[in-house]
């Protein structure tokens, strides 16, 4: 009896997976379009990879003084998108937020594609690809447990386990028309919620942990990537949320979007604080940071690459947390579609060619020698965001059809006499 329910236990597994990819592959025409889209921006980026990969790192330009440029930079980023998702996780499971707790998956979601572009950002920084196994701990050389980077690996790798987890249990549930176990998920949620802060600060320390760049030797770092995160990260669930209220037919109740604002405007104002605490130091007290902060906001010796980017960054994150602090963020939604794309840009850069390139200037033979990216590395990044939007929105579209029943297992026939509950909920 038992090999049968494993035997049909399978079945439904496997119908479930056959289920899914139908439904990520089906839709509209303007849900072709928009994977049309990302389809050929990401073939581009895999094609300009190639291309790298073949004449190797010259591609780029990158050079010895300013050894990672815009991919580690992308990578920053990914990783505090990801770590963003737990300000949904947090109020759905600790605080009860009923509402929140109805839409918490696109949180966990949105991690899990956040992940894959990290680690993509990693994979085409590596000028020799076949040695990404020296990655792993107890397999490569590696200098375990000493190295932050394999820290880093491992704590990303697990985040992402974890919410694989999470997400695939929940929707599998769902789809067969059962109420989940607590046993089976509980324990993972919240144990993401610690994780999430692990894989920001474990990166921030892969940089503040490098004693030859002053730039980055801040006790702030840490705390100021979570703050930052916390930022972009519900700015980007807003819009994911967005679009699927406009795009299908799911009911997003408007009390998640307005918890979101209101985190936001706490994270945005102490984020903003940390970064003029940091310039009052830099400028003010002087020593070995000042150099990298003088060429980044007012250039040094008529070099000045990177001073529009920051500048920008700046403006954009100050009316973007001005905006979230107006009545109308909460009542107009353009208003906060405004600000969290002002937000989500404003911390990219803030995060990438603010923060990791002027790192490297002056080099440590206080040589100044600029970067910009090349057209390969832009092509390469816009194809790992297609990639990782193209998950994004598989995944979601998956999730909408469970959630709208749209996607569901027949009812297997039973004796029970009990009715169904009706309130029973997944996440």
């Amino acid at each position: 009896m038992r090999a049968v329910m494993n035997v049909e236990g399978v079945v439904k597994y496997f119908r479930f997976l056959r289920q899914s990819l139908l439904v990520a592959t089906d839709g509209g025409r303007v849900f072709f379009a928009w994977m049309f889209v990302l389809s050929a921006i990401a073939l581009v980026g895999a094609n300009a990879w190639a291309v790298q990969v073949r004449d190797g790192m010259i591609r780029t330009n990158m050079t010895d003084h300013v050894s990672w440029g815009l991919y580690i930079a992308n990578f920053t980023f990914c990783v505090g998108l990801a770590a963003g998702g737990v300000m949904m996780v947090i109020p759905a499971y600790l605080y009860r937020d009923h509402d929140m707790h109805d839409v918490v998956i696109v949180g966990e979601i949105l991690a899990i594609a956040a992940i894959i572009m990290s680690t993509l950002s990693v994979v085409v920084d590596l000028g020799r690809p076949d040695r990404f196994w020296h990655l792993i701990p107890g397999i490569g050389k590696f200098n375990w447990p000493m190295s932050m980077l394999t820290w880093d690996i491992i704590v990303l790798n697990g985040y992402l386990l974890i919410n694989l987890h999470v997400v695939g249990y929940l929707l599998y549930t769902r789809f067969r028309g059962e109420e989940p176990n607590p046993r089976w998920y509980v324990p993972f949620v919240m144990l993401s919620i610690v994780w999430a802060i692990s894989i920001h600060t474990v990166t921030a320390f892969l940089y503040c942990g490098l004693g030859g760049r002053p730039f980055w030797n801040t006790a702030l770092l840490a705390p100021r990537f979570l703050a930052s995160a916390f930022v972009s990260g519900p700015a980007f669930i807003l819009i994911v949320m967005r679009a699927i209220r406009i795009g299908t037919e799911l009911p997003v109740a408007p009390g998640p979007a307005r918890l979101l604002v209101q985190i936001i405007r706490v994270a945005a104002a102490i984020n903003l604080l940390m970064l003029f605490s940091e310039l009052f130091t830099l400028f003010y007290t002087g020593g070995a940071h000042v150099a990298s902060a003088q060429y980044l906001f007012f250039g040094d010796h008529g070099k000045h690459a990177l001073v529009p980017w920051i500048w920008s960054s700046i403006v954009l994150n100050v009316v973007g947390t001005v905006l979230f602090f107006t009545p109308a963020a909460l009542e107009r939604s353009w208003t906060r579609m405004t600000a969290c794309a002002m937000c989500v840009v404003g911390i990219w850069i803030e995060k990438g060619m603010g923060l990791i390139i002027p790192g490297f200037i002056p080099s440590t033979l206080h040589e100044v020698v600029e970067y910009t990216p090349s057209l390969t590395e832009w092509k390469i990044t816009a194809g790992i965001w297609a990639f990782g939007l193209l998950i994004l929105t598989a995944m979601l579209k998956v999730a909408v059809a469970v959630f709208t029943d749209e996607m569901a297992h027949p009812p297997t026939p039973t004796t029970a006499t009990d009715p169904p509950n009706p309130a029973a909920s997944v996440s």
